[in-house]
């Protein structure tokens, strides 16, 4: 029983100094003493020590990947030797924390870099020289593998359909509403599926207007844009761009990247060389 006390009141302990700081106007606090400054410009915080010499940067990155998945993470530099940029994992007190407290919680308990004494200089440097990997979900995992193929594909739709992987055209879409060239996403409900060809003229797939799904000739299916809300709320209406690369992604036979160019028989005065 005095064990399992002894226990408790340990982790309880761990759990409290961990979050016993407090940041008001600009001051940081750990266990009541003041101990460095941050101040913040367009969701960059730099942290500086009493005398307000700025010694590293945080900045928060919220970005969408491909679909409805986002990335959220932190890049940190330092004032005095700008050598590298980390991309970083952080961590929050709560599910309701602000960037600033965010900031100022992952320097103290994730990187250490923030201690009783002030800014610790020599945690901060061995952050750099042995920065932690992030660490990423499956669904996040999948989202980053996806992006880096379409890519690779560098897909884009000229003014009459086309479409071209690398400058080369691959394929083209049919059934186009009016709004076509002069608006490059579809918000045109019409009841006529876009449907888009490969090169050949074979039909891969279609895009149903009315229910935003991609569906591909063989019966895959993806619904387009999923709605969210808050910080990852999404487009509405795709692009014809965004079309083309998710149906290069369910039909891996539409568009094939290639290694290296390909190119007929050189010919000199009707003589094959």
């Amino acid at each position: 029983m005095r064990q399992s006390l002894i226990i408790l009141f340990t982790v309880l302990g761990i759990l409290l100094n961990a979050q016993n700081f407090k940041t008001k106007r600009g001051v940081i606090s750990l266990d009541g003493v003041h101990v460095a400054k941050i101040s913040n410009k367009s969701n960059v915080y730099t942290f500086m020590d009493l005398k307000e010499t700025p010694i590293y940067t945080i900045e928060f990155i919220d970005k969408s990947i491909v679909d409805s998945v986002r990335d959220s993470y932190i890049k940190v530099n330092r004032i005095y030797n700008q050598d590298k940029t980390l991309e970083l994992d952080y961590s929050s007190p709560s599910a309701f924390s602000g960037e600033e407290k965010s900031a100022v919680y992952t320097s103290i308990k994730d990187f250490k870099i923030i201690d009783n004494r002030g800014i610790n200089i020599k945690n901060l440097d061995e952050l750099f020289k042995n920065a932690p990997k992030r660490k990423f979900d499956s669904k996040t995992k999948d989202a980053y593998t996806t992006k880096s193929k379409i890519d690779k594909l560098n897909i884009t739709v000229n003014n009459v359909g086309e479409i071209l992987s690398n400058g080369v055209p691959v394929g083209y879409f049919a059934n186009l509403p009016v709004s076509f060239g002069s608006d490059d996403t579809i918000s045109e409900k019409t009841f006529v599926d876009i449907e888009i060809y490969d090169a050949k003229s074979k039909l891969i797939g279609r895009y149903i207007t009315t229910t935003k799904q991609l569906k591909t000739a063989g019966g895959k299916s993806f619904t387009i844009y999923r709605e969210m809300s808050g910080r990852a709320s999404i487009l509405k209406f795709p692009t014809y761009k965004a079309l083309a690369e998710r149906m290069a992604i369910m039909d891996p036979s539409f568009i094939k990247v290639q290694d290296k160019v390909i190119v007929g028989e050189v010919t000199k005065d009707g003589v094959e060389k």
